[in-house]
């Protein structure tokens, strides 16, 4: 008796669920997201404000979710379209009414427990197989990032905590000191 083949999402699926849902569509499947904690409003703001005062003037723009990226090689019938919690993008090309299409430069993801897989391993290799450069990995609960150096091909961690400053690569001169964080 042969398996039972499951059937992938396509984008008409996605685009069924209507825009006040949350969810993201990855290799076929669509992953509802749940509200983010305060705690991850917090690092959110946060990043924000950090990123976007040094953005001020300059021809790249930090984007919050819910925010639609579509990432997508010429050969895919169907899309893979993620809401990073924070993005630069930097080729304004790229920003149209619905969301960003092709990779931001920098994406942040802030870890929940529903999503750490998805944004450890499933992410990590989207991100760069798309062309994100950079990509860091916010864990509220280990106190602890993890940037990725995608540009360089380089899918070996760099290890920091909330006690870290940590220097951007893909935006000279911006380091972010995690410990003008304030977490409750």
């Amino acid at each position: 008796m042969p398996l039972h083949e499951s059937k992938k999402a396509i984008l008409a699926d996605w685009e069924a669920l209507g825009e006040d849902v949350r969810a993201e569509l990855i290799d076929g499947e669509i992953y509802n997201l749940a509200g983010p904690s305060a705690n991850h409003q917090r690092i959110s703001t946060f990043l924000t404000r950090k990123i976007g005062n040094y953005l001020e003037g300059k021809a790249c723009e930090v984007f919050t979710a819910p925010f639609d990226v579509y990432l997508q090689h010429e050969d895919e019938d169907t899309p893979n379209i993620v809401q990073p919690d924070l993005m630069v993008i930097c080729d304004r090309d790229k920003i149209t009414k619905k969301g960003c299409i092709g990779a931001p430069t920098w994406i942040i993801e802030i870890v929940s427990p529903s999503t750490s897989r998805r944004d450890y391993l499933t992410k990590l290799n989207l991100y760069a197989e798309y062309g994100v450069k950079e990509y860091w990995i916010v864990n509220p609960d280990r106190e602890a990032i993890t940037v990725y150096h995608l540009a360089d091909q380089d899918i070996s961690p760099e290890a920091y905590t909330f006690r870290d400053t940590i220097k951007v690569h893909t935006l000279a001169d911006l380091s972010i000191d995690f410990t003008q964080l304030d977490l409750a």
